[in-house]
């Protein structure tokens, strides 16, 4: 389960782009805390710790304390902007989120045991069809990744969710299918002998 974490804060009584500009030239960036039927707050955090945040991975699977002025916020980062050029942070969205709050989050995917699977082993590519599984699961138990284990798995072989155990509480979004998370894949040279002998299997056919 992702850790929760403090982020220090400051309320922000400016909005607009001029103020946003002036706030970069600090350092800071702007920031809004909304949800659970309560009025947005606007507030500035620090660029460079949302920075390392983002690039350090899990940000958006992490729940947040963030401390405004000395009142806590409970959140979730939900959707940041970055600059096109540059990459660094220019705004970042919360929401708010309590102890019995269900939220939507993109979960990455991890594999274990490729060591294991003997398809791979016949030097078969591990082809992935989704990085990232978009899940509902209670704010207070976000996976920091769901695992799929590939023992056993063979050439040809597709992993679908419905072979993935997930922890309890979480359920994929998509419900209407069972999509595939992987493919174990034929390497190249494989599978140019088997089109040549199936080629030549057809011309003995066909002379006979």
């Amino acid at each position: 389960m992702s850790q929760s974490s403090t982020l220090k804060a400051e309320a922000r009584e400016r909005v607009g782009k001029g103020s946003a500009r002036a706030l970069r030239r600090e350092g800071k960036i702007p920031a809004v805390i909304y949800g659970d039927k309560q009025a947005p707050v606007a507030i500035t955090v620090s660029a460079k710790e949302i920075y390392y945040r983002i690039y350090n991975g899990g940000f958006s699977t992490t729940v947040l304390d963030i401390d405004v002025d000395g009142k806590t916020y409970h959140v979730l980062p939900k959707e940041y902007q970055l600059d096109k050029v540059k990459d660094t942070p220019l705004h970042v969205d919360f929401l708010r989120v309590g102890k019995n709050s269900v939220v939507t989050v993109n979960v990455p995917v991890h594999f274990e045991n490729e060591e294991q699977s003997p398809g791979l082993k016949r030097g078969g590519v591990l082809n992935v069809v989704r990085h990232e599984v978009e899940v509902h699961c209670p704010a207070e138990a976000i996976p920091e990744a769901i695992v799929v284990d590939l023992t056993g798995t063979d050439l040809g072989d597709s992993i679908h969710i419905s072979a993935v155990k997930l922890p309890k509480g979480v359920e994929p979004t998509i419900t209407d299918r069972d999509f595939t998370i992987a493919t174990i894949a034929a390497p190249a040279g494989l599978k140019s002998e088997e089109a040549e002998e199936g080629a030549q299997a057809e011309g003995e056919a066909e002379a006979e």
